[in-house]
């Protein structure tokens, strides 16, 4: 079994390769710079062939991603790649470059496993923030009112309408996922998890800048994640919506308190924007009765992880 996967040098992208080759399949994958970060570990740059793809442009205007894809056709499509910093998609309405990339890049992922030979079973990344959710009853189900105020959101959503209309006029089999926040070893600072853990790393900084203690979030690992992408493709129903998170409403402050007491407890924190934000909660019913998948990763480990990680970091810079 083969495995292509777009975005694959990036944080989930990393991840689900790694996985994917601990289950024994064979992968290969795309990305903008066709170059893998200082810090990927040595198994993926030998084990992985790595080829350019700036997704704004079509298939056929690279190359050695078409011929890459006729020596090594894949039998599954992975595509994760994204500009998945919210604010780096727009406000009120979609960036322009939120629309390039995470808009017409995905019409040209389904383009060209369109154009294989024998057509791949695909899986779009997408987002909980397509919900048009309820803060008071943030709980939401596959079937749940849809309509996003952000561009992040926005773009998912017409990603998706795109997959299922292209889906159903090629008849290429696909399944949607939409992920809820997850973090873990190699994410960027510009994330929660990793700003605040990037600070406890650092003795000198002080106070720790927090935005909010009082947000509440579905927070998993990145790992147990990318084992569900997995499970979807192996296991997921033929145009089937899937969310993929925890399930539980976690508080941001119980979250850094946990991660105080692991690196420093008494470090002073500062809030910057202090109040109240609600975020969408995951019922993954659905998921863990059509795959069997279970999140098996305790917050506790994710915290470990992410402040030995950046601990690491800090030192091989030092």
């Amino acid at each position: 079994m083969r495995a292509f996967i777009t975005g694959i040098t990036g944080f989930a992208g990393r991840h689900l390769a790694h996985h994917l080759l601990s289950e024994g399949m064979e992968v290969w994958g795309c990305a903008n710079s066709a170059k893998w970060p200082q810090d990927t570990p040595s198994e993926l740059k030998e084990q992985v062939p790595l080829v350019p793809w700036d997704l704004r442009l079509p298939a056929e205007q690279h190359p050695e991603l078409l011929a890459q894809a006729r020596a090594l056709p894949p039998d599954q499509i992975y595509h994760l790649a994204a500009i998945s910093v919210p604010s780096d998609c727009g406000q009120e309405t979609m960036s322009p470059l939120a629309r390039a990339v995470n808009v017409e890049g995905t019409r040209h992922v389904m383009q060209f496993a369109q154009e294989l030979t024998s057509p791949p079973r695909l899986l779009f990344t997408s987002s909980c923030y397509v919900y048009d959710f309820d803060p008071e009853n943030p709980i939401v189900q596959e079937d749940s009112p849809l309509g996003s105020r952000k561009g992040y959101g926005q773009s998912k959503l017409e990603a998706e309408r795109l997959v299922q209309d292209l889906g159903q006029q090629s008849g290429i089999d696909y399944v949607i996922a939409r992920s809820f926040n997850h973090s873990g070893p190699g994410q960027v600072p510009r994330m929660m998890l990793p700003e605040w853990a990037e600070q406890f790393a650092q003795p000198n900084v002080s106070p720790v800048r927090v935005r909010t203690l009082d947000a509440w979030l579905d927070l998993s690992d990145v790992r147990d994640i990318v084992k569900a992408y997995h499970g979807l493709l192996e296991r997921g129903h033929s145009q089937g919506i899937y969310n993929v998170g925890g399930g539980k409403n976690l508080r941001s402050g119980d979250i850094l308190q946990a991660l105080r007491e692991l690196a420093d407890p008494t470090r002073p924190v500062v809030e910057t924007n202090p109040g109240y934000k609600q975020e969408p909660i995951a019922d993954i019913t659905r998921l863990k009765e059509h795959t069997g998948w279970e999140p098996s990763i305790p917050l506790s480990q994710t915290l470990i992880d992410t402040l030995d990680d950046w601990r690491h970091r800090i030192r091989l810079a030092s």
